[in-house]
């Protein structure tokens, strides 16, 4: 039967309003939990054309992302600890900043400035308001309660899109910052969990001979910074020798040489290095290596019984030769403010040959007058270390000396406070390393075989491979291949990869930078994990160029 539209429109209209009432007077509760009667309430019945309409789909869910188990960020030195996560992890984003927490602002504002200009960030000081409170995309730093961990650590978690970064002391928080920044730039961003860090030993470092080779103070500067990315914090500065003194002098001009560095220029280093959380080391070895010294000053040159001058040896018999030294250790200690300070003490030439108290009378002489009737010449010198490690230590500065200006037997003896920079074993008068640490010093590593870098190869020396210290070396290792047993490992402070520019010719500045590279790196990993390196050395080599070369 044919039914036109205007009648089946009417029908359904009906049915409707049938419906519609029988609902609406009708007591209780119908299924879908709205109380029937109520004025307004709109139960929608379906139309004869909706009755026969195909059922809406279903819409399918979006699925929630899946993430694999976080590693690891990639470093040099390689982090300690890591708990892994599961989560986006985190990159640097558009508007995302880094904040430094409330109650840090003052200490971290050099961290987070120089963090948010590496990854081009934002930078806010949290102030308690929303606006400055870390959100999804930022970095915050914060120092932790004095003591909350030890010197130097940090703990970096990256959490809901946020990365946070503290330590008990600025160069903690600083530390995390140089693992996001290499982990940015190796692989643009750092995955979720958190890092536990911190140092084995307390000083690591490089040691640079400026005195032999001018160095630049731009260069110096680039050495710090990528110290800073490898979390080494000492920089020695040998300014004194027989070829050169290279930082300018108020109380002796006569003995500086050119060119040389400014004070303006050293205060910029230093205040460079601060910022990095780098002492720089100043070294004015004496009373050997004094060369330069002397030719403004030969009425100090220490002679033997011949009348032959020694070279680059003053006559510490000579009242004369102490002030002179005094006078130079007094007006620099202010230029390197805080710093320890290295007092040389090597290869003093009085010492090397078969017979000191024959050869050098007048020493032997003064040697006697000071310490009796058995003192000898190298009684003598030990008289000399003190006496300036006196100087230096009234200004608040820890004295640090060359194994070989330390002897063993004498009258007089060392102060034990001074601290072993373990070089040699070879030197006349040098000890093997045992003898030191029996004696309860204080030992730095700076062992020749794995630590020298001498310019032009001479005395048998060759440039050290980053890849011989990453795989043989240890800071127990302070002489030759051979460790020192275990027991002594907390008497050994740390290393540092020495640049002695003996044929000072022989490379260019950027060919040191350049052969340098890995050394320090591998130098930098094993002060910093005691355990041997999870990575093999072409894994570690080839992150170390790459995160070199990415600024």
């Amino acid at each position: 039967m044919h039914i036109s539209s205007r009648a089946r429109s009417t029908a359904s209209a009906v049915v409707v309003a049938v419906l519609s009432f029988g609902l609406t007077s009708c007591t209780g509760t119908p299924q879908d939990g709205r109380p029937r009667g109520v004025p307004g309430t709109v139960v929608p019945v379906p139309t004869a054309d909706a009755a026969t309409a195909a059922p809406t789909p279903t819409p399918t869910p979006t699925p929630t992302p899946t993430y694999a188990l976080s590693t690891a960020p990639r470093t040099v030195p390689a982090v300690r600890a890591f708990e892994p996560g599961r989560g986006p992890g985190w990159k640097p984003a558009d508007g995302a900043r880094v904040v430094v927490a409330q109650g840090s602002t003052d200490a971290l504002e050099d961290e987070g400035r120089l963090l948010s200009r590496e990854l081009g960030l934002g930078y806010a000081r949290a102030d308690g308001t929303a606006a400055t409170a870390p959100r999804s995309g930022d970095v915050e730093l914060a120092l932790g309660a004095a003591g909350s961990g030890p010197p130097e650590s940090y703990t970096l978690t990256v959490r809901d899109g946020i990365v946070r970064i503290t330590g008990p002391d600025q160069a903690g928080v600083f530390y995390g910052t140089r693992t996001l920044k290499q982990a940015v730039r190796d692989a643009g961003a750092i995955g979720e969990g958190t890092v536990r860090d911190r140092p084995d030993k307390p000083q690591r470092g490089l040691h640079l001979d400026i005195a032999r080779k001018h160095f630049t103070p731009d260069w110096i500067e680039d050495r710090l910074r990528e110290m800073g990315d490898l979390k080494l914090n000492q920089l020695g500065l040998h300014f004194s020798d027989d070829q050169a003194f290279r930082i300018a002098s108020d109380s002796h001009p006569e003995i500086v040489s050119t060119p040389h560095l400014t004070k303006a220029e050293v205060r910029r280093i230093v205040a460079l290095a601060e910022s990095l959380h780098i002492k720089v080391v100043p070294e004015i070895d004496s009373p050997g290596h004094l060369g330069a010294v002397l030719r403004a000053h030969p009425e100090l040159q220490l002679r033997d019984v011949q009348g032959r001058a020694v070279k680059g040896a003053v006559d510490i018999s000579d009242p004369a030769s102490a002030r002179l030294v005094d006078d130079l250790l007094r007006e620099y200690l202010p230029l390197f403010p805080g710093s320890p300070w290295h007092l040389g003490a090597d290869e003093y030439q009085a010492l090397v040959v078969k017979d000191p108290q024959a050869s050098f009378p007048q020493l032997a002489r003064a040697a006697q007058q000071r310490y009796g009737a058995g003192a000898r010449v190298a009684d003598l010198a030990t008289g000399w270390l003190n006496d300036r490690a006196a100087v230096v230590r009234a200004a608040g500065r820890q004295p640090k000396a060359w194994n070989d200006g330390f002897f063993a037997g004498g009258v007089a003896t060392a102060a034990k406070d001074i601290q072993v920079e373990y070089w040699t074993g070879k030197e006349i008068g040098a000890r093997p390393p045992l003898g030191y640490l029996r004696e309860g010093r204080r030992v730095v590593n700076l062992n020749d075989e794995y630590l020298y870098y001498v310019l032009g190869e001479p005395n048998q020396f060759t440039y050290p491979t980053g890849r011989r210290i990453y795989e043989q070396w240890t800071p127990l290792v302070l002489r030759g291949t051979t460790a020192v047993p275990a027991q002594y490992a907390g008497q050994i402070l740390g290393g540092r990869l020495a640049v002695w520019c003996d044929l000072a010719g022989a490379q260019t500045q950027a060919q040191v930078a350049a052969g340098i590279a890995r050394p320090l790196a591998a130098l930098a990993q094993k002060t910093w994990d005691p355990r041997p390196p999870q990575q093999p050395w072409p894994t570690f080599a080839a992150l170390t160029d790459r995160l070199r070369t990415a600024d």
